[in-house]
């Protein structure tokens, strides 16, 4: 037990409607006996991804004493809700991978984005070896969710993964972000100034203890509180102590590249 920020849901003002369910991408929240309660402390990691949803504002961030959040046990409370039945004398069915999951928000499912996905539709005009329309890039998007907050540290793509850490605003202002960064590399992204930076450090403490990332770069603009994601990537990689190289990346907000690698595609550009 320790001391933590948890969901806290009020019954008296809660009327069941369910809206915070799929929220709820670890299955913490359920319906049971017309009311939302939530099912295990274990499942629940504070985060709040459930507050916008309630219409009668019955949910909200307490602190108190609670079972430490277990990030892989809510993935089998997740896997467990989606898998059906089986029948008596039968194995239980294997979960596929593209299943959408109960209690969990489907556009919150982690995923590995094959190639052959990232191509225009066979609608669109198609260019030379049916590549898409001749003024379209492919996406180099290879990985969701993409918010730091969603991402399961678990997550495949972020095995011996080359991991990039980038400021939301990065991708608007560098207009060939996915042809010098991101081809081939899982992304993470994040707004230092807006968002939780202690919660941040401690998804990435997680990310870089259970995954084996090869190297992490962060992507930020040149404004000053835009260096804080790089203040999170330190504090992350000291409180675990790995040997993960950092690479540091400033982009202007003309879209320049300040300072930092180029990718090699774009020197040759």
């Amino acid at each position: 037990m320790a001391k933590r920020k948890i969901v806290e849901i009020d019954q008296g003002k809660c009327d069941g409607c369910g809206l915070c369910v799929p929220s709820c991408a670890e299955g913490a929240i359920q319906v049971i006996a017309g009311k939302a309660r939530l099912v295990s402390d274990v499942y629940c990691d504070g985060l709040g991804a459930c507050l916008g949803e309630c219409p009668q504002g019955a949910i909200a961030i307490v602190e108190r004493e609670a079972e430490v959040f277990d990030q892989q046990a809510a993935h089998r409370h997740v896997a467990t809700m989606a898998r059906p039945p089986a029948r008596a004398g039968e194995q239980p069915a294997a979960l596929p991978v593209s299943a959408p999951m109960p209690g969990g928000c489907p556009g919150s499912m982690a995923r590995t984005l094959p190639v052959d996905l990232l191509q225009a539709g066979p609608s669109a005009p198609q260019g030379p070896a049916g590549q898409g329309p001749p003024d379209e890039e492919p996406s180099a998007l290879g990985n969701w969710p993409l918010q730091l907050h969603l991402v399961p540290p678990t997550a495949p793509y972020l095995q011996n993964a080359d991991l990039l850490l980038v400021a939301d605003c990065v991708p608007f202002a560098l207009a060939d972000f996915h042809r010098r960064f991101l081809r081939g590399r899982p992304v993470v992204i994040g707004c230092p100034k807006l968002d939780d930076g202690e919660a941040y450090v401690a998804k990435l403490v997680s990310i870089l203890t259970l995954s084996s990332i090869r190297s992490l770069t962060v992507v930020h603009m040149e404004v000053p509180c835009c260096q804080g994601l790089v203040r999170i990537a330190q504090t992350a990689l000291a409180a675990t102590a790995a040997a993960v190289p950092l690479e540091d990346v400033t982009i202007s907000i003309r879209g320049k590249v300040l300072n930092g690698p180029l990718r090699r595609s774009a020197k040759r550009a």
